[in-house]
């Protein structure tokens, strides 16, 4: 994970063990929501973390806000999707990802 760390991620979903049987697992579904942050900004990592209103070498807040939202999300729906347990990605998701999402190709902004 390049934003994610395994500490912050087991914060989010309370899970209060030094240790966990599902490490590997979350380190997946880190790896895997910031992939997708990633393709739905179409920004690079170095992109994300210029674009950090308070000029901390980091991702911003949001990003990571709502990065982490999708760890939580694909933890907690594991098992099939049915219309019973269908549910989408929070409106936070999209206010939060939304200002840093690239509008253009970069072939455009040449």
């Amino acid at each position: 994970m390049k934003w994610l760390t395994l500490k912050e991620i087991k914060q989010q979903l309370r899970i209060e063990a030094d240790w966990h049987d599902e490490d590997a697992l979350l380190v997946r579904y880190g790896d895997s929501a910031e992939t997708v942050v990633l393709n739905l900004t179409g920004r690079t990592y170095d992109e994300l973390k210029a674009m950090n209103p308070t000029g901390e070498d980091a991702i911003p807040a949001d990003v990571w806000e709502a990065t982490v939202m999708l760890v939580e999300l694909s933890y907690q729906q594991r098992s099939p999707l049915t219309s019973q347990n269908l549910s989408i990605v929070p409106f936070a998701f999209d206010i939060k990802i939304k200002p840093y999402m690239r509008l253009t190709t970069k072939e455009d902004e040449v």
